[in-house]
């Protein structure tokens, strides 16, 4: 058993305890996740989930109002339009869609998503190909390199993470989370070809400071060390599912500022 700082005899059934209460319906009409939620054929979830998760930063009613814009503007048929579009429904104009997002990189983005779905066959495909890696966090690395192996803008680069460099991937993770986890509730579990034995925890603000309170990890900053820290204490509490807890560390930072 991990002990924590804090008096809880037994923090694996505390924190089940907890990934049960939040790991509810009513955790999704406040969470980013609301969006994908909003449709039902598999492309449109993930790509509506791949670009929500992208902007997943600053408050989460902010993050739902800028993903609703850019669902709007793909006509609220996020599949149809990333594989139909041509330049003319691209934006004319440099504006922001969320904080630094802004149009030139939704642009990209749009352009990019195409290829992988003509090219690649989607998504789903490129994460759980073991040839671009022997983990989920390698294939988040290769998966950006093909993403921007057309020409791009240099900026637009920063909106997605590579693992290899020390990043965290949080919000990578978490679209992963989205995507493989079939937990009936929150989670969508629409892919297949990937186990969510294999998922890391989303590695945010809430999760961090939760995690360092109770004695789940030491590290100060929230990179890739730190997250595989995280993994690692939460795989021996559930091995088939470790990152169920992302609810339980995110609940009791959000809901009762732990």
């Amino acid at each position: 058993m991990v002990k924590s700082k804090f008096n809880i005899p037994d923090l694996k059934d505390f924190l089940d305890e907890k990934s049960y209460q939040y790991e509810s319906l009513e955790f999704i009409k406040d969470d980013p996740i609301l969006i994908p939620h909003s449709f039902t054929k598999k492309e449109d979830i993930e790509i509506s989930g791949f670009i929500t998760s992208v902007i997943s930063w600053g408050t989460r009613k902010s993050i739902i109002n800028s993903a609703k814009r850019i669902v709007e503007f793909m006509d609220n048929s996020p599949y149809d339009f990333i594989l139909n579009h041509t330049d003319r429904d691209l934006y004319k104009e440099k504006e922001s869609i969320h904080r630094t997002f802004n149009s030139t990189d939704l642009n990209y983005f749009i352009v990019s998503l195409k290829r992988i779905y003509k090219d690649y066959n989607g998504l789903e495909d490129i994460l759980s190909n073991n040839s671009n890696g022997n983990d989920l966090q390698k294939r988040i690395s290769t998966f950006k390199e093909i993403f921007f192996s057309l020409d791009h803008p240099a900026r637009t680069r920063k909106h997605l993470p590579s693992p290899i460099d020390g990043s965290s991937a949080k919000r990578f993770n978490m679209f992963l989370r989205w995507m493989v986890r079939d937990d009936e509730n929150v989670d969508f579990g629409i892919w297949k070809k990937i186990s969510k034995s294999g998922l890391s925890c989303p590695l945010d603000v809430h999760t961090g400071r939760v995690g360092r309170k109770l004695g789940l990890i030491k590290r100060k900053q929230n990179d890739i060390k730190t997250s595989i820290e995280l993994d690692n204490k939460l795989r021996s509490f559930d091995k088939n599912d470790p990152v169920k807890y992302d609810f339980s560390l995110f609940g009791l930072g959000m809901y009762e500022g732990f």
